[in-house]
């Protein structure tokens, strides 16, 4: 399964500018870009998640 950049933006309550942000670093998820769309599998989002990074990655852009 792969959820969209909106789909994820509501998951981890962070703006679509802000993955982007975080895909031009290299940081966050890892995605795949099919067709010229973004997706994101849902296996390197749990990771994230697992790790505490989506949190951690909230909390730098509220400060």
């Amino acid at each position: 399964m792969h959820l969209t950049p909106q789909q994820l933006a509501a998951r981890w309550q962070v703006s679509e500018k802000t993955l982007e942000r975080w895909r031009r670093r290299g940081t966050g998820p890892g995605f795949l870009r099919v067709v010229g769309r973004v997706l994101y599998p849902l296996e390197q989002i749990e990771a994230c998640e697992a790790h505490g990074r989506a949190a951690s990655k909230r909390a730098e852009v509220r400060r």
